[in-house]
């Protein structure tokens, strides 16, 4: 009796191993994005700062200042990024990610250290990433804790110290609660938009309608358009739900123009939805649709920015980025709510890239459905 229960189990586990592994594209799927998603958790879901640029403002050109920025680009993990001329320049260098902090040396400050007083230095550091601000923080001040042993080394112990002053912009306490909530306005949602933009053909092709569907006198964009814009507005409702939430109930204030943000997710969402429905067309069951959506959906997110900075990515993967549209959401989700950003902020930077992406993964969208009729 056990022996034949066994045994039926055996021949029951055969059939759908070889239900599984007789499709050849199923082998692939099974192999594939488990070998493609470790190479992209090993290289790019880091919390290390491997490297952090910054922009130096050095308004005292003296012998100690240039020894202070020695020792800040002697380390392997800054690089300067460019040299600021005046204190106007700041704004723009952390408002369009140019570098991660400014390093501000004041015009007295050899003048107080030869005087034997305590010459402040000032780190201004972009905040919206506060696990990436935080770390370059400690990595300044052992910089600093260095440069003020030496000089108590060659002066005795009462030498004058350099202290720091740090201000972090968009995000002053450096909660990270910030940076991840506004993230999710763009990122949120992605998951959902997805998943019903892939499985809307798949579904019709699983219960036999879409040959109905495709008979009618609608056109191949008419069809398109019609599964288009339902993700959408479920992905509108959710960032929506997000943006209360993080309103309301965690008390983040809100500094940019709502209408612009509701912009920049439709263009965002039309985007996602348009990689979705290409999943769609391609894919001749909903479990298939599933399978293709969740497999890209985890690069993406990794790809973003939204779980660790890109400038800490490989280069080539910093290069595959640009054609993440989720990247483009991040971006502009927080600097829209925590900057306040405006639409000559972003319009290039990110609704135009956006845009981009969306007219063609629509339009190959079109493309396969037309293929089809």
């Amino acid at each position: 009796m056990i022996i034949d229960a066994i045994f039926n189990v055996m021949t029951l586990l055969r059939k759908e191993l070889l239900m599984i592994l007789k499709d050849k594209r199923g082998r692939i799927i099974l192999v594939a994005p488990v070998i493609v998603q470790t190479i992209v958790f090993g290289f790019v879901a880091t919390f290390d700062l491997n490297r952090a640029d910054f922009a130096l403002l050095d308004e005292d050109h003296s012998a100690s200042s240039r020894e202070l920025v020695r020792n800040f680009e002697a380390s392997p993990i800054f690089t300067r990024a460019m040299t600021l001329q005046n204190a106007d320049q700041i704004a723009d260098v952390l408002d369009n990610k140019k570098a991660l902090f400014v390093l501000h040396i004041g015009s007295d400050f050899e003048r107080e250290l030869n005087l034997g007083r305590n010459a402040p230095v000032q780190v201004l550091v972009d905040g919206r990433n506060s696990n990436t601000a935080g770390t370059a923080a400690g990595y300044v001040q052992t910089i600093i804790e260095l440069f003020n042993a030496g000089r108590a080394q060659a002066a005795g112990q009462h030498a004058s110290r350099l202290t720091i002053s740090t201000r972090s912009w968009f995000n002053p306490n450096l909660e990270t609660r910030w940076g991840i909530l506004t993230s999710l306005l763009a990122t949120l949602s992605v998951i959902q938009v997805m998943v019903l933009a892939g499985q809307s053909a798949a579904r019709e092709k699983e219960q036999g309608t879409f040959d109905q569907l495709l008979v009618t006198p609608f056109s191949s964009m008419t069809i398109m358009l019609g599964k288009a814009v339902p993700p959408v507005l479920v992905g509108l409702v959710q960032s929506g739900i997000v943006f209360a939430v993080t309103l309301l109930f965690f008390s983040i204030p809100f500094a940019g123009s709502l209408l612009l943000l509701l912009t920049a997710l439709i263009i965002a969402n039309f985007a996602v939805v348009g990689i979705g429905l290409c999943i769609s067309a391609i894919s001749s069951t909903m479990q298939q649709a599933m399978l293709y959506s969740f497999t890209l959906l985890m690069p993406m997110i990794l790809l973003s920015g939204f779980v660790t900075p890109i400038s800490a990515m490989p280069e080539i993967f910093q290069w595959a980025t640009l054609i993440n549209p989720v990247r483009y959401g991040v971006d502009f989700a927080q600097r829209i709510y925590l900057e306040g950003a405006g639409l000559q902020d972003i319009l290039y930077r990110d609704l135009l890239p956006l845009a981009v992406i969306a007219f063609i993964t629509l339009g190959m969208a079109s493309r396969l459905f037309r293929s089809k009729l």
